[in-house]
């Protein structure tokens, strides 16, 4: 809901959003109802975002160009020192969605910006969940205070709807302030995504782009093989449900991975050795086919 009605509230019918071809269906969502027009860039293809700016940024008076902190299907991220050269060179604002990067990019799990080294400073928006690494239910969108305290009167998604009750912010509350006291789960986090990667592939098996942080994909030949291997990591203990076409594109189906801080060496080497052993079902014999003895 924070990215649907901030895109859409922001841009009018003379202004253009620039979104990365993966983005979240939420931003995807706000550029459908937003009257602005909406022109797409290769993921994480920064020369192909510039060269759109050059050729197209003054037909249009305002421009926004969203990214994602980390990627939430291929676990990867944008190099934001670049990204924040680009937009200041074009004038133009830069909105970033943080969901799946607060409590797990940083030292301190304070998102993209800190584990880039950027100045927050130079970023126009930040727009999170409180529903992943805060545990709680609902969305945040930090800014500078003034634009804050005119989306806190304007903005549709804000106005029209009910407040957060005194639960679910206590919740959020108290998560931000053990993320900020127990560094140490970070550290954790860092190392154990870190060891799923690196078992991965060497196993190999294919985990795309991931850096290896909060969520790591494990990609496949075709929906039917992953299915199946969702299949026999639930029947071996491990939930992870298959990720096929409509989340991702068609040729790309995947599990995902969602690496905790609480997750041990053993069940990381675990599932890892139940999909190394696993025969893909586009090599196993046919059910009724003869099998050589």
């Amino acid at each position: 809901m924070a990215n649907v009605t901030t895109i859409s509230h922001l841009l009018g019918s003379r202004d253009a959003l620039f979104i990365d071809e993966l983005s979240h269906n939420s931003i995807v969502s706000g550029a459908k109802s937003a009257v602005a027009e909406t022109i797409i860039f290769r993921h994480n293809d920064f020369d192909h975002l510039d060269f759109l700016l050059r050729e197209r940024r003054e037909s249009y008076r305002n421009v926004m160009i969203v990214a994602e902190g980390l990627y939430s299907m291929d676990g990867d991220i944008a190099d934001l020192p670049r990204l924040v050269e680009i937009k200041e060179r074009h004038n133009a604002w830069l909105m970033i969605d943080e969901a799946h990067s607060i409590g797990v990019l940083g030292a301190e799990g304070r998102g993209l910006c800190e584990h880039c080294g950027v100045d927050p400073q130079r970023i126009d928006l930040m727009v999170g969940t409180l529903s992943k690494t805060l545990a709680s239910c609902g969305g945040f969108i930090a800014g500078k205070a003034a634009v804050i305290e005119w989306m806190r009167y304007t903005l549709p998604g804000f106005v029209y709807s009910v407040g957060l009750s005194p639960v679910i912010s206590a919740a959020a509350a108290a998560a931000l302030q053990l993320m900020q006291t127990e560094t140490w789960r970070l550290d954790r986090l860092r190392k154990n995504a870190e060891l799923f990667v690196d078992l991965a592939r060497e196993s190999g098996l294919d985990t795309g782009p991931a850096i290896g942080r909060g969520v790591v994909p494990i990609l496949f030949a075709d929906s039917l093989d992953t299915l199946d291997a969702s299949r026999h990591l639930m029947e071996n203990g491990y939930y992870v449900p298959p990720i096929i076409q409509i989340g991702v594109p068609k040729d790309q189906p995947r599990l995902r991975f969602f690496i905790s801080a609480s997750h041990t060496e053993e069940e990381i080497r675990g599932v890892i050795d139940l999909l190394a052993r696993r025969e893909p079902v586009s090599t196993a014999p046919a059910l009724g086919a003869a099998v050589a003895p």
